[in-house]
């Protein structure tokens, strides 16, 4: 069993910055790849990255490629994502996943825990 955590969440302003993390307990992260989803009210849950279980291997949504920035503590147990340039469009719920496998993927339904996600809006 995996427990996700999430925080750093807030409201900014369009064109800041904030920096999302989720700290992992209960098994051995750097086997688990990790994800960060969001979901936009009345919208269905969209991937926005996903970093391998070394931290070799990442994937960006096209929404957020060049803004966002996956990365991974493994002695921390902690996975970030640091969010530049922010638009009204990144306002969401963001969640933290994990995978039972060291190899990243897209869908939600590749990946078996959550964390009970953060608020991120942008205000402009």
């Amino acid at each position: 069993q995996v427990q996700l955590v999430e925080s750093g969440g807030g409201l900014v302003q369009v064109g800041d910055s904030l920096r999302l993390s989720c700290t992992a307990s209960g098994r051995t992260f750097n086997t688990a790849a990790m994800g960060w989803f969001r979901q936009a009210p009345g919208k269905e849950r969209e991937f926005a990255t996903a970093i391998s279980g070394g931290g070799s291997t990442t994937y960006y949504a096209d929404s957020v490629k060049g803004r966002f920035t996956i990365s991974r503590d493994n002695a921390k147990n902690t996975v970030y994502l640091q969010m530049n340039s922010l638009k009204p469009e990144d306002t969401a719920v963001y969640y933290c996943a994990a995978r039972d496998s060291r190899w990243p993927r897209h869908e939600p339904s590749d990946y078996a825990y959550w964390g009970q996600g953060t608020q991120v809006t942008v205000s402009s």
